[in-house]
């Protein structure tokens, strides 16, 4: 059975690359190498890699990556909030577009799991169920009930393919399972980009002695999930039951921390104690962000097996070995 990891040589999607070989499986990556590194896909077992260096928004590319493919795992994106402010067009064509294509090469080759990487950002700033008692600084989980309602062109591309997604399911009976990610970090997580996420570009900071950016006040927060128990998920959508067909589930911890409890955590683990810089926050961020995970847990049996602590160490301990000084 072959697994095709679209975005393969990304932050995501490597990770899941790694782990499927590790387990035995056959995998094939598509992508383009736009945002992707070709060193991540560098392993121990690096020839039981295909790869098909391509563009998801090309159908037929996607029909050639999709040929004698059992599962796809679904990570080809742009990424970035503010990227997909500054440049809607390209984040539309690509997270779209791209999707599209992927659904339909995978209903047309007969796929059996289409596992789609949505984020956490179709909700937007929603107050949550405290607010709405009267609690005014209460912050309440994100559940998969709320109507999502996104604040930039990257958050509605993401929408747009999870209803996509569950029309094919729908539709075509193509078996869809839609994971909404929040704040994923770990490992092969890019630092230098200036779309960067704020954990690498903290390590990085910490790490070469550099005062960290916090845009805006640094109170804003959310809920911090290693990339591990992305994996896990992924691989517990491909098999999970008949009920979570054409269904979204939040992939999360189910916890908050604020971006100034984040550089806390990193200056201890670093051992290096910088202060911030702080600069204007971004257009499109939202100010608080927490998942309800209940729904993955009781339907998919997911459950995170990192905590905070554990994911923090293991991703400063990587950047000390992997990190360019």
């Amino acid at each position: 059975m072959t697994y095709l990891v679209t975005g393969g040589a990304g932050f995501i999607g490597s990770n899941i690359v790694e782990i499927l070989l590790q387990k035995g499986e056959k995998v094939r990556v598509l992508d383009d190498f736009s945002t992707g590194k070709r060193g991540n896909l560098t392993f121990d077992v690096e020839d039981a890699v295909e790869v098909i260096e391509g563009d998801i928004r090309e159908l037929g590319t996607c029909r050639r990556a999709v040929k004698n493919v059992r599962y796809v795992l679904h990570h080809a994106a742009l990424g970035s909030v503010q990227r997909s402010v500054e440049d809607p067009l390209s984040t539309h064509e690509i997270n779209l577009k791209g999707t599209l294509n992927m659904l339909l090469a995978s209903r047309d080759a007969g796929v059996h799991r289409f596992v789609y990487a949505s984020s956490s950002s179709v909700y937007g700033d929603q107050a949550g169920e405290g607010v709405a008692a009267g609690n005014p600084k209460a912050v309440s989980p994100k559940t998969e009930r709320m109507t999502p309602a996104p604040l930039s062109p990257y958050a509605a591309s993401k929408l747009a393919g999870e209803l996509y997604c569950r029309l094919f399911c729908s539709l075509y009976g193509l078996g869809t399972v839609s994971l909404r990610y929040f704040n994923v970090f770990g490992k092969r997580q890019d630092p230098e980009s200036e779309y960067a996420a704020v954990i690498p570009r903290f390590i990085q900071a910490l790490l070469t002695g550099r005062p960290p950016v916090v845009y805006g006040d640094g109170k804003q927060s959310r809920d911090f999930t290693h990339v591990d128990d992305v994996v896990h998920a992924n691989l517990m959508a491909c098999s999970a039951p008949g009920e979570c067909l054409g269904g979204v589930f939040n992939i999360a911890c189910g916890r908050r921390y604020s971006l100034l409890e984040l550089l806390d955590e990193l200056q201890a683990l670093v051992g290096k104690r910088v202060e911030p810089t702080f600069s204007e926050a971004r257009k499109g961020d939202v100010r608080h962000s927490m998942a309800d995970i209940s729904l993955a847990r009781e339907v998919m049996g997911f459950r995170p097996e990192s905590t905070f602590r554990q994911g923090l160490e293991a991703t400063v301990d990587w950047y000390r070995k992997h990190l360019k000084k």
